[in-house]
């Protein structure tokens, strides 16, 4: 009896770990039959997003004045893994896939944003009455109300330290409220753009580029579709260029020396430059490095690059849905491309093409500009 019952046990225990193994195999079988379906699925998606890609121009569609046509291309979006001073929201690079389209060749100049105010009669943020209670949604709750006498129309102008500063995270070190800068006085009151048609516009506000936009019958770039144009024929390098940064001045206007106290202005320029000043890249863009950043259309969040969808490839990426600034959770903020004539090596060195910074979409900035796109549907 006792040997029957220790052979039902054992018989008990191998039939049970025959289901188990059973259940296992089974499982594993699943699984890797819904991995199949789901390589499948994406296989199939990236197939479908090649053959719907618009790479070139359609036949009879004319590229607009002062524009290029850009070829709609597959290419890994944010920081290549050579770039060693690249930031987190950089990384990690993805994969996109970008339908083509045209972008105008310079930055909007003065001449052009002047064409524009005077036939719509427009004004700018800078140049408005500052509405206190819209600012303060932007800032800490119980943050004070300042004098009157600050809250005046003006922007965000740099000056320059007098003395070398031991910390570049504070940048009100060297930018300063200014009462009277606007794009007609970028530098301040005292300055003006006289003579100077051919300098790209800057003190542009978010707004103030959605308006020209609209007036033009164009739109601002993504920031996928700015990256595209940037990288020309250089899908995988740190610059448009290259690798190279030791030929740096004279390719783009950007601080040299060191900042913020002295700019050697090896490059010919210590603040803006006009445009086509440098060589283009191979898509016969000017100033996609230095000069002044530009406004894209993405929300600028710190989290977008981690958080992004890695496993297919995005198709005509927008950005993230919402803003997010780790730093500044009550900002929002849209992703500002390129870098500009502050950036230097010992601080940014946001001349990089997968450099991007977020800016408030009431702020202006006199390093701060844009330029346009149009789609194919946008072109008649």
């Amino acid at each position: 009896m006792k040997n029957q019952l220790w052979a039902v046990f054992l018989f008990g225990t191998l039939v049970i770990s025959f289901c188990v193994q059973c259940k296992d195999t089974s499982v594993k079988k699943e699984k890797k039959k819904e991995a199949t379906v789901e390589n499948k699925t994406v296989t199939e998606k990236i197939i479908k997003l090649k053959d719907s890609l618009i790479t070139d121009k359609p036949v009879g569609v004319e590229v607009p004045e002062g524009m290029v046509w850009i070829s709609g291309d597959e290419f890994f979006q944010g920081a290549v893994s050579q770039d060693k001073i690249a930031m987190e929201h950089e990384k990690p690079a993805y994969k996109v896939a970008v339908n083509g389209f045209f972008i105008s060749t310079t930055e909007v100049t003065n001449d052009q944003f002047a064409k524009f105010v005077k036939e719509t009669q427009y004004v700018t943020v800078s140049e408005r009455t500052i509405d206190w209670e819209e600012m303060k949604k932007q800032l800490p709750e119980g943050t004070q109300k300042p004098h009157d006498s600050i809250l005046q129309p003006g922007s965000l102008t740099f000056k320059k330290s007098e003395k070398e500063l031991p910390n570049l995270y504070d940048f009100s070190q060297w930018w300063r409220w200014t009462i009277g800068a606007n794009w007609r006085h970028p530098n301040g009151p005292k300055s003006s753009i006289k003579g100077k048609g051919d300098y790209p516009v800057v003190q542009i506000a978010y707004e103030d580029a959605l308006a020209y936009c609209e007036w033009e019958g164009s739109r601002l770039p993504t920031e996928a579709e700015w990256e595209l144009a940037a990288r020309g024929k250089n899908k995988n390098t740190i610059y448009y260029w290259g690798d190279d940064a030791s030929n740096l001045n004279t390719r783009a206007n950007t601080w040299e020396g060191k900042f913020p106290l002295n700019n050697t202005k090896l490059d010919g320029y210590e603040k803006r430059a006009p445009v086509k000043s440098y060589p283009p890249n191979s898509n016969g863009l000017y100033d996609m490095a230095g000069n002044v950043w530009e406004w894209t259309s993405d929300w600028y969040n710190t989290n977008y690059y981690k958080e992004v969808n890695k496993d297919a490839v995005v198709f005509n990426p927008t950005g993230a849905s919402k803003p997010y600034t780790q730093n500044n959770p009550y900002a929002k903020e849209k992703i500002m491309k390129g870098g500009s004539f502050l950036c230097s090596e010992s601080y940014c060195a946001s001349y990089r093409v997968s450099s991007r910074m977020g800016s408030s979409l009431d702020s202006s900035l006199e390093h701060l500009g844009f330029r346009t796109v149009k789609d194919v549907g946008m072109v008649k």
